[in-house]
């Protein structure tokens, strides 16, 4: 006798932890799914007594999966498991129905309570059946993803209480650049816009980089009235409000990150690159900088509002073996 199990997650990692997680006297006989409509399309087929289910993912996305079933009257218990731990986030997926939320990455300790709570004595195998569960294989880009989207959800809940909002969350980009390609990419992130840019350097151990927060023009209108500054306002108080914005990002990504790489990072005062410039000017301030780096990229936006906010995340080459020493324990344990 076994205990079916579901675990949707589009991160490799992730699916791996959650199924090392569990305990071996649940028995458990688990199926993955890598995003919403893969999930949906499992549980058409089969029958499961729980489900685990990540937020942010491709196709279809976990608030999405959770509106889907509850349209189909599916009655799987499903906790979510993410990284987006935003109050407004945790609110929403229990109004659609989830049993708990468990925040990334996992902790055995809370999983093992919301077993108690949600799996019956008497459904648990009284004999454990050893499974044969085909784990996901891990390449370096897994890692590094699944760690970049664990710190993202820490920055977008720190946005998200500032303003008390709910911050979109999209999946994180990860990719090594050389210079000419990390200009590619910043003007695909402008979007032609007009933007104000902020640049922090950070470092810690070894490991260092720079963060470019980048925000449109058209958000500024709004990020005034979420501020309670009056639209009238001088270039000082938008100046203020783009530096807030870019502690909040910058200093909790690297708090998220360093918690997972266990190193303290330290990050410079902000350094204005421009106010209503373009992009190619944010570029101009970049060029020299680095020969070939590491980015994450993300961009935030805030509900029912057009702000949006990108934020960059370049490690200079030199501290990729670092970096990759500090997580290697993720490759290893999982």
């Amino acid at each position: 006798m076994t205990y079916p199990v579901l675990i949707c997650d589009d991160s490799a990692l992730a699916r791996k932890q959650m199924a090392r997680s569990l305990p071996d006297a649940l028995g458990a006989d688990i199926t993955f799914a890598v995003h919403g409509l893969d999930a949906l399309e499992q549980l058409d087929n089969n029958d499961f007594k729980l489900m685990f289910l990540d937020l942010t993912m491709p196709e279809l996305d976990g608030f999405g999966t959770l509106e889907e079933m509850q349209a189909r009257g599916d009655q799987t218990p499903v906790v979510v498991v993410s990284g987006d731990i935003q109050p407004k986030a945790k609110e929403r997926v229990l109004g659609l129905g989830a049993k708990a939320f468990i925040q990334k990455p996992i902790d055995k300790a809370i999983l093992k309570d919301v077993l108690k709570q949600l799996v019956e004595p008497q459904s648990v195998p009284q004999a454990t059946v050893t499974q044969t569960v085909q784990l996901p294989v891990l390449r370096r880009r897994d890692i590094y993803k699944e760690v970049a989207n664990v710190a993202i959800g820490r920055a977008a809940d720190a946005l998200a209480r500032h303003f008390d909002v709910f911050v979109h969350l999209p999946l994180p980009h990860v990719n090594i650049f050389e210079v000419s390609e990390l200009h590619m990419a910043l003007r695909d992130l402008a979007e032609n816009d007009q933007v104000s840019g902020v640049c922090q350097g950070f470092s810690g151990e070894g490991i260092a980089g720079e963060a470019l927060v980048l925000l449109s023009d058209s958000s500024v209108a709004d990020l005034k009235r979420l501020m309670k500054v009056p639209a009238e306002s001088e270039e000082l108080e938008e100046l203020e409000l783009l530096m807030d914005v870019s502690n909040i990002l910058v200093g909790s990504f690297l708090n998220g990150l360093g918690a997972q790489a266990e190193v303290r990072f330290f990050q410079s005062s902000p350094v204005l690159l421009g106010q209503h410039i373009s992009i190619d000017s944010v570029i101009n301030s970049t060029t020299g900088s680095f020969k070939k780096t590491m980015t994450f990229e993300v961009s935030y936006s805030i509900d029912k509002t057009s702000i949006r906010c990108d934020l960059l995340f370049m490690f200079v080459d030199e501290s990729l073996p670092l970096l990759d020493h500090k997580l290697e324990y993720l490759m290893e344990e999982f």
